[in-house]
């Protein structure tokens, strides 16, 4: 196992399963975010801080399957402002047999998903991916969403860059009323590891 990952509730039995996921756990911050979000009449950019918490997790049996995880949380916060803007819970899984990594999370307005893609366990980038009405990596809106702003895909690059470090790439595609075009609501952020 890496030595780098040093982190208070890491079990190293649970590390080792882990896979590209196990340089992550542990808690990160980072200031760099930046945040396109839709307006009335067209976009908006917010710079924001972010933490995240990623807590080692498993094993997860289902049956013949095995997976191994990161139970995790991350709250946002504009950098001129105390309140948070963002916030999300969910675990980030890894299946080895299958080669498949996955990110499964719920957004407090009423959204839920759950995104995959494969991957090998010593990647430093990997991808995940949802769609609206798919079975297999799908996403769930609630009703006011689905006619309003429906998030019909979802799209998460993840890289690895040093032992402290990893930047992630966000695409949330929405179909809102009243516009013909899918509107690409971005987030990208690089954090360091606090513990």
């Amino acid at each position: 196992m890496s030595d780098h990952i040093d982190t208070p509730s890491a079990d190293p039995e649970i590390l080792a399963h882990l896979g590209p996921l196990a340089a992550l756990a542990g808690i990160w911050e980072g200031k760099e975010g930046v945040d396109i979000a839709p307006t009335k009449d067209g976009s908006k950019e917010t710079h924001f801080r972010e933490r995240l918490t990623f807590d080692p997790i498993g094993p997860v049996v289902n049956g013949p399957q095995t997976l191994y995880g990161l139970r995790y949380s991350t709250m946002a916060w504009p950098l001129i402002q105390e309140q948070p803007f963002h916030e999300e819970v969910g675990y980030w899984l890894w299946d080895a047999e299958q080669r498949q990594v996955m990110r499964c999370f719920i957004v407090p307005r009423g959204v839920v998903v759950n995104a995959g893609g494969t991957s090998e366990p010593d990647s430093k980038e990997f991808c995940m991916t949802a769609d609206a009405g798919s079975e297999v990596y799908g996403i769930l809106s609630n009703p006011f969403l689905e006619e309003k702003m429906k998030t019909v895909r979802y799209e998460l690059t993840v890289t690895i860059h040093e032992p402290w470090k990893f930047s992630y790439k966000e695409d949330t595609q929405l179909q809102i009323a009243k516009r013909p075009e899918v509107f690409h609501h971005t987030d990208h952020n690089t954090l360091t590891r606090s513990s």
